[in-house]
């Protein structure tokens, strides 16, 4: 069983605590907000965190309600992004949870404006994915978009100006996941199933040439934007042109700086690992408050944000029975090596 951390790190900075379970957090012209998948309760999934400790439903209410899905609600949000557009891009997954069935119409990339708080576009998904997908994540490259599929392994390439999506790297093994870690446990569905978490995390380079991905159970991987991008690269040239790039454990989220460096949540260790473009890795802060630590955010002030999601102790990946020590807590804490690397403008 791995060795968990002992000590609490006086660098932490305990900012946030909810009474759901949190796997998103990005900042917007000085607006926080939240996700809130449906892995422990039902309710609204995304909201603001006003500095008065309110949550308020966002981009509305109506877009948070469970009974009509997916014309104008959301089905699942597992993920939020700040854009380098300064708004505020949802990652639906289409799909209730982990295992589930895509609801038709359900998989899409939803941009809000902050400034008026109003939907502004919405990108279809359903001809890039499966039945069986989860669409986990995602990242900015120009006028691309690439997100990943942890429910059925691949990777989706989308074109912001026309709107269609493409499915890259079905299958591949660099986007299929194995056993998931954490705390020294491997992950069972309610059946008793183990569960594999397929591509999840991805980052692109300050410079916009690379993308870096892995499933949540590690190993991750990158190719050149270049060929991702080209429509007429061939399935079988885009697997030639994948590159293992480092041994990462079970991962739950990672956030990348303007010199290329990538940090990553470790599961089975309750830390946060740096790794360096020259791929060598040290630790930043081991903590046992950081169960899970999801999609991390670093932001303009090189502070980075680290939900302690708590994932594996919820019911679906807990063998059926739910163990989550609420309140889930959201973590800050410094970085060294400078602010975020703007998703590739």
């Amino acid at each position: 069983m791995s060795s968990l951390p002992t000590e609490e790190d006086h660098r932490l900075t305990p900012v946030l605590q909810e009474d759901r379970v949190c796997t998103g957090v990005t900042t917007v012209r000085g607006r926080v907000f939240l996700s809130y998948p449906s892995a422990d309760r039902p309710g609204v999934q995304v909201v603001e965190a006003l500095p008065d400790g309110r949550r308020v439903p966002y981009p509305d209410a109506a877009w948070n309600r469970a009974d009509q899905p997916p014309s104008g609600a959301f089905v699942h949000v597992n993920g939020l992004r700040a854009g380098p557009d300064d708004r505020l891009w949802i990652v639906d997954s289409g799909a209730p949870g982990i295992g589930g069935a895509q609801v038709p119409g359900g998989a899409r990339l939803i941009v809000v404006d902050p400034g008026g708080d109003r939907v502004e576009r919405v990108y279809h998904l359903d001809e890039a994915v499966h039945p069986g997908s989860y669409v986990d994540d995602v990242r900015f490259n120009g006028r691309v978009a690439y997100l990943s599929d942890a429910g059925a392994a691949g990777l989706i390439v989308l074109d912001l100006d026309s709107g269609r999506p493409r499915r890259v790297l079905d299958a591949h093994p660099s986007t299929v996941g194995g056993p998931v870690l954490a705390d020294g446990r491997v992950l069972r569905d309610p059946d008793g199933a183990e569960v594999h978490l397929h591509v999840d995390q991805l980052e692109v380079a300050p410079d916009g040439r690379w993308l870096y991905y892995q499933p949540a159970s590690g190993g991750m991987s990158r190719i050149a934007t270049r060929w991702l991008d080209d429509p007429s690269v061939s399935a079988d040239e885009l697997a030639r042109r994948v590159e293992r790039w480092c041994d990462t454990p079970s991962t739950g989220g990672t956030a990348i700086d303007a010199t290329g460096t990538i940090y990553l949540s470790d599961l089975e260790r309750r830390r946060i690992l740096v790794l360096a473009p020259d791929r060598s890795m040290r630790t930043l802060v081991a903590d046992p408050r950081l169960a899970w630590v999801d999609a991390m955010w670093l932001d303009a002030d090189a502070r980075l944000w680290m939900p302690a999601a708590q994932l594996h102790l919820t019911g679906g990946l807990n063998g059926g029975r739910s163990a989550v020590d609420y309140p889930v807590r959201i973590y800050r804490i410094p970085v060294e090596a400078g602010p975020p690397a703007r998703d590739h403008a």
